[in-house]
């Protein structure tokens, strides 16, 4: 990436390591550190804590550690423990030392990032010896990377690599201060070639950081592109919600949104006339794009799967290729009423539609609405392509389905 995003991306990991580590200190008195060499390149501000957590050992086991001496009860929650009764992760405890340190080796894990936490005498808080943090609009909690040989197209290999922009924008749609992101393939700069787009949105809660800090979806395009796999490509990873101030009155409960579909016509969304009328426009402005609807793409994970069904499908004339990723809602039994067009014509929608991609974890509640979304497509004769696999509502699910998802666009 750019030297000006990789020192922004630098700044906001410090200050969040940092505001972790200060927050668990206010709320679990410490004992005095072990003994250790005196701190350099800091004032010499004492001894330092040599506890290391995670641990990821030879095997693929993970030794996770907290120091919380006073506490009762501590367990760490790890998203390798997703069941369809808890899809994001389950619970495991940790036992403690005579020093006060809590522990519990896990797995061996699948090569692939993991999320987890700790939970403290019932206070949930990222590992604050850990600067890898997963950023979320609520919580934050943190990450680990099990390595894999071979090394897996989502971990850093040898290759060329792209940049990652890091853009900010005024949303009058919004009323607020955007943010989105903007992967550019390797050569971008080298070159005067125009590159298709896809638009890749997060899930409900995340921030426009999600799709890099935790999917490494550029780490993924640059180990596609360099086994020419996939098509270069421009990706846009948007910030879907907003930084407006809360409203004084709570807003009316809005109708549930569909997975893969919705409940009758569609409404005009904010992020609808946002990506529409801001968003795009200013990547087409700003960067070398390839404009036509054949060369632009929409993808997301769970209310990011939602929003490019109610968003994408609805405008083909700007998108050509879908991918819905553990899409959030309650399946697509309602693709006839929504997208009358579509259904009363296969043959059209067929030529219309290049890619329409649907994944999802086995051990996620939103796979049935993704089989029904499937049934109901085969039933209408539209082309498409649904695939599961084994885990919950997690990120190393995504990072699988945008593997599986971005060699088809633009052939």
């Amino acid at each position: 990436m750019s030297r000006a995003s990789a020192l922004n991306y630098r700044f906001l990991f410090g200050i969040c390591a940092l505001s972790a580590s200060a927050w668990v200190g206010a709320q679990t008195p410490q004992p005095p550190t072990p003994a250790a060499p005196a701190a350099t390149g800091r004032g010499g501000r004492g001894a330092q804590d040599t506890l290391v957590s995670p641990e990821v050992h030879a095997d693929r086991t993970v030794t996770f550690r907290v120091r919380a001496p006073m506490a009762q009860t501590v367990t760490l929650t790890g998203d390798w423990l997703a069941t369809p009764a808890t899809p994001t992760g389950g619970q495991m405890p940790m036992t403690k030392d005579a020093a006060g340190v809590w522990s519990v080796t896990a797995g061996p894990l699948e090569p692939t990032v993991h999320l987890y936490f700790f939970t403290i005498d019932g206070l949930a808080i990222a590992d604050p010896i850990n600067p890898k943090i997963k950023l979320r609009t609520r919580t934050s909690a943190s990450l680990v990377e099990v390595p894999g040989d071979p090394v897996p197209p989502w971990q850093v290999r040898d290759v060329p690599h792209g940049s990652v922009d890091w853009n900010v924008q005024h949303s009058a749609v919004y009323g607020d201060t955007h943010e989105f992101l903007v992967y550019l393939p390797p050569g971008y700069f080298k070159s005067t070639t125009r590159y298709p787009v896809l638009y890749l949105v997060h899930g409900a809660g995340d921030t426009a950081l999600g799709w890099t800090t935790a999917g490494n979806a550029h780490v993924i395009l640059d180990s596609l592109i360099a086994e020419k796999k996939a098509t270069p490509m421009i990706v846009v990873m948007p910030f879907n919600g907003s930084n407006a101030p809360p409203p004084a009155a709570p807003a009316p409960p809005a109708a549930p949104p569909a997975a893969g579909g919705g409940r009758g016509p569609a409404v005009v969304s904010p992020f609808e006339n946002y990506i529409l009328k801001e968003l795009i426009p200013a990547v087409d402005g700003k960067y070398r794009t390839l404009t036509d609807r054949r060369h632009r793409a929409m993808a997301g994970l769970s209310a990011g799967g939602a929003a490019t069904y109610n968003v994408g499908l609805k405008h083909l004339e700007l998108f050509s290729a879908f991918g819905l990723f553990s899409a959030a809602g309650g399946g697509g039994a309602d693709l006839a009423t929504r997208y009358p067009e579509l259904a009363s014509d296969a043959k059209a929608a067929n030529q219309k539609i290049e890619v329409f991609w649907i994944g999802c974890g086995t051990e996620d509640p939103l796979d049935a609405g993704a089989k029904t979304l499937d049934a109901e497509l085969t039933r209408l004769g539209i082309r498409h392509t649904y695939k599961n696999r084994a885990g919950g509502h997690v990120w190393p699910i995504w990072r699988w389905t945008l593997s599986e998802f971005a060699p088809l666009l633009f052939k």
